[in-house]
């Protein structure tokens, strides 16, 4: 079995998602409510720690929602998103994922979001391998890395033992 090499410790991948925290707040400066949609699983750890922060530094009204979709067949299985919203038309809507690898997972999810008129859609990721196969790109990123198809990225963001592993 290949040994996991640790490329982010736990204070690191702190420090990055603080980054992309300050980064959120001056992307929607003067916004009042703020749509964020995590990508289960991890995306949605991910989404909802980034909305604890949010909430600790600035006056967003936040609004969170999971959305569920199955990765390797996105087209035959339904998007699910919970709780169900009432409406996402002229909000601004930011969608998480822990890692953007071929793009398939956040193109799907951004094309289910944009179903209704949104203002505005972001989307954000801790890890960007750079591997596209669709036409996307993460607005905010926590760390870009250069990796071969066969290595595998793995985010670990469990209380006290968070790290970013290549496998």
């Amino acid at each position: 079995m290949p040994k996991q090499l640790t490329l982010l410790p736990a204070k690191k991948v702190q420090q990055k998602i603080e980054r992309m925290v300050h980064e959120i707040i001056e992307n929607f400066y003067g916004e009042k409510e703020l749509i964020i949609i995590g990508i289960k699983s991890m995306g949605s750890k991910l989404a909802e720690r980034i909305c604890r922060r949010l909430e600790e530094l600035d006056h967003f009204s936040i609004s969170y929602y999971d959305l569920e979709i199955v990765k390797d067949h996105p087209i035959t299985n339904p998007i699910k998103i919970s709780p169900i919203p009432s409406s996402l038309a002229g909000k601004r809507v930011l969608l998480i994922d822990d890692v953007l690898n071929s793009g398939r997972t956040m193109i799907y999810a951004c094309n289910f979001i944009l179903k209704e008129p949104v203002k505005s859609l972001t989307t954000l990721c801790l890890v960007d391998r750079i591997h596209r196969r669709f036409p996307i790109k993460a607005d905010i990123v926590g760390i870009s890395l250069s990796t071969t198809i066969q290595e595998h990225v793995i985010v670990d963001l469990h209380k006290g033992r968070e790290a970013i592993y290549l496998k």
